[in-house]
């Protein structure tokens, strides 16, 4: 079977059902009546909602950044690594990997305890390997049939959830809610007394198996879709079905009986047979979840380059099935099943998934409040979200165990070491937009990645000035089009009689822009030709830490024509962009409410990254956004056919278009049938006109634009530098 012919996972079998199982698992079965009956119903409640508090901020996070990239394979490795590179992803995404890989014994060894109080006479080990084979078997097959395989244990563990909850006990007429508890301990203890902290510890790892879905991302037909949808259903439905169970055991039984019996739900079930087999068929559908999941982040780390392709282990069958990994993945699980007790490991296991998780929630906190470009997720969070699930991952942390936590840390921050030693980087990743946003001693850094990576793409303008005056007509919108994070570099070009003179102007210009909270920069060249004073400032500025990226310049008299034709020549020479401002004598930029977005029919018939590309429109699509956040506007995108035949693809072709460029929901598009110049005098009155500037331009037609759109126009040029699409 070819690869474009794999049968791709949807929102429910690939991410809802596998993060539901996960997360409903045996704590839910054996802990969750001993937490109502050590802190009572209330207690208990605080607990759940704290546990699921930072989970559900996780899994926001995890929604929003789903939502912001065409995430491939990996997971939470391509998560992170897109954001903050390979060497942190690939510190994170080893002991992850690890981490599920024994997180499948750990589960095989639940599921032996189950199957050992039903069969007491039946060898531990010989449980322990035939569940194995059983569990590699089906994983081997493909995740496709795991999954499916995972639906009949939903309907399992669904029927024991329900046999719980109508549990008689639950529900006598006489039965008193216990509200408080004393926190007397456990068993094992001595019942000698507890705190709330330590039974949060021991019920946390059930909010847990939130990445179970986003670690199928490879497998997913829709990631973006998807992942959001399906993490959070399941982060909701779980959160209901541990509030309805405590509230059944708060009824159902004393704060002695939940607390001396781990197996009181099973005991004071309706039939306590249907919901050892849900409890069976929760370790069951763990170990299935995790056996699928960390041999796929396995290939994605052998891809990246970050662990190497010993035997082929990253590559994959025709099917997309990675079953090298799994054989590898397999011999792990088989080493800790021997081991015979993961006690001594298990809680640094815990403390890997909370850092991913932490790191998560970093890479939203730190690209949202940074205003990147790139950053555009159709989900967006408040950042108080990724803060609170990020304080929240490290205050687990170290509450559950300190000392183990601090292990982790210390094992990640030498795999980061050791992967930067290797030389193992990235560059299409936001980390030079975020060196240089946060630190000036980060620059050097960020200037490596900046001129490779479209995902840290900034406006950079260089504003060529002879005459201080011209230039205060433009400065609103140079405001608009640069905040908050690009610069401004002011370029003063003048005579050697008038230096002096504009280099004064200049720095009164650079105030006021800085005072608007734009990074601005000046210098002034003594040249009498415009044309050659600019060409040699980008010259110069080729390797300034903030190089220019956008020439912005005044369309000007029919005289300076060569001069523009030049320099526009020259610009795609150094890869910078044009933005060619062509203002209404009258009206100026009107309102600043309404701007329109050409297509022209010959880009319209191309697929979009072709017509992007051939058009010279990324940079005309990252203004029209820019504008639309700045103004408030009203952004139309028109795509132009030459038959109302054509209406139907181009509709299908503006589809895609805000699809992969991430357009809000607030832009409107619309198809027109006709030439460019009869639409563009068709067309409703706008404040701008947005075109793209193609190789051979018309500046007689860009002066006729003007009257034709009676508004302001707006030519831009790519630099070849930025993405629409990043």
């Amino acid at each position: 079977m070819a690869e474009t012919e794999r049968k791709l996972l949807g929102t429910f079998g690939g991410v809802f059902t596998p993060t539901l199982l996960t997360i409903l698992g045996v704590i839910m079965y054996l802990r969750l009546g001993w937490v109502v009956g050590n802190g009572g119903l209330l207690g208990g409640l605080l607990v759940i909602g704290l546990a699921m508090g930072i989970t559900t901020a996780t899994g926001l996070s995890l929604s929003s950044i789903a939502t912001n990239t065409r995430l491939g394979a990996g997971g939470p490795l391509a998560i992170i690594s897109k954001s903050l590179g390979l060497e942190v992803g690939g510190s994170v995404g080893v002991p992850l990997y690890v981490s599920q890989s024994l997180a499948v014994a750990m589960y095989i060894f639940g599921f032996r305890e189950g199957w050992l109080w039903i069969f007491p006479e039946h060898p531990a080990l010989v449980v322990d390997l035939l569940t194995f084979v059983m569990v590699f078997g089906i994983a081997f097959v493909s995740a496709e049939f795991a999954f499916r395989l995972q639906y009949v244990i939903m309907v399992v563990i669904a029927a024991s959830i329900v046999l719980i909850l109508a549990g008689p006990a639950g529900w006598r007429p006489d039965a008193e809610i216990l509200w408080t508890g004393s926190w007397p301990g456990s068993v094992e203890s001595g019942f000698a007394g507890t705190t709330f902290w330590v039974v949060f510890a021991v019920f946390f790892p059930a909010a847990t198996g939130v990445m179970a879905g986003a670690n199928m991302s490879g497998d997913l037909e829709n990631p973006r879709r998807s992942i959001p949808l399906g993490t959070l259903s399941a982060i909701g439905i779980s959160t209901l079905v541990y509030v309805a169970v405590a509230f059944w055991a708060a009824r159902a039984g004393t704060a002695e009986q939940l607390t001396s019996n781990y197996t009181f739900l099973i005991d004071a079930s309706l039939w306590a047979p249907g919901v050892l087999a849900g409890l069976l068929g929760a370790t069951l559908s763990s170990a299935l979840s995790a056996f699928v999941g960390a041999p796929r982040l396995l290939v994605a780390l052998v891809k990246d380059g970050v662990v190497p392709n010993v035997l082929g282990v990253g590559e994959v069958s025709a099917s997309g099935e990675p079953r090298r990994a799994l054989v590898a993945s397999g011999l792990i699980v088989l080493a800790a099943l021997f081991l015979r007790d993961l006690n001594a490991i298990a809680p640094l296991l815990s403390m890997f998934f909370l850092i991913s998780y932490f790191v998560i929630n970093l890479v939203v906190l730190t690209e949202s409040s940074l205003g990147l470009q790139s950053y555009r997720p159709t989900l967006a969070v408040p950042r108080i979200v990724p803060l609170l699930g990020a304080l929240g991952c490290v205050f687990a942390m170290f509450i559950v165990n300190p000392t183990v936590s601090l292990m982790a840390v210390g094992v990640v921050v030498a795999l980061y070491a050791m992967i930067l030693k290797r030389g193992v980087m990235s560059s299409n990743d936001s980390r030079s937009g975020i060196f240089s946003a946060v630190a000036e001693w980060a620059a050097a850094k960020a200037t490596e990645f900046e001129a490779v990576n479209p995902r840290a793409w900034k406006p950079n303008f260089l504003v060529p000035v002879q005459d201080a005056a011209d230039l205060r007509g433009d400065f609103q919108l140079l405001h608009e089009l640069v905040a908050p994070e690009g610069t401004i570099k002011l370029l003063g070009v003048a005579a050697e009689d008038k230096v002096v003179d504009v280099t004064a102007r200049i720095v009164l210009l650079t105030r006021e822009f800085r005072k608007q909270g734009v990074f601005t920069t000046s210098s002034v060249l003594d040249s009498v030709d415009l044309a050659s004073g600019v060409v040699a400032g980008m010259q110069a500025l080729r390797s300034a830490f903030f190089r220019p990226n956008v020439l912005f310049m005044d369309l000007g008299p029919e005289d300076a024509d060569t001069d523009i034709i030049y320099l526009w020549r020259e610009t795609r020479r150094l890869g910078v962009g044009l933005a060619l401002m062509a203002n209404h004598p009258k009206a100026g930029l009107g309102r600043r409410s309404v701007v329109h977005l050409w297509f022209p029919a010959e880009r319209v018939r191309q697929p979009v990254a072709e017509a992007l590309r051939d058009g010279q429109m990324h940079l005309a699509v990252l203004m029209a956004l820019r504008l639309q956040r700045a103004w408030e506007a009203e952004v139309r995108i028109y795509a132009l056919v030459d038959s109302a035949d054509a209406k139907g693809s181009a509709q299908l072709w503006l589809a895609d278009l805000v699809d992969l460029a991430r357009v809000p929901a607030v832009i409107q598009t619309e198809v027109m049938v006709g030439e460019l110049e009869t639409c563009l005098t068709a067309a409703p009155q706008s404040d701008l006109d947005l075109m793209g500037l193609p190789a051979n331009v018309d500046l007689d037609f860009v002066r006729r634009s003007v009257g034709l759109t009676r508004s302001a126009c707006l030519f831009l040029g790519d630099s070849g530098q930025e993405s629409a699409l990043a």
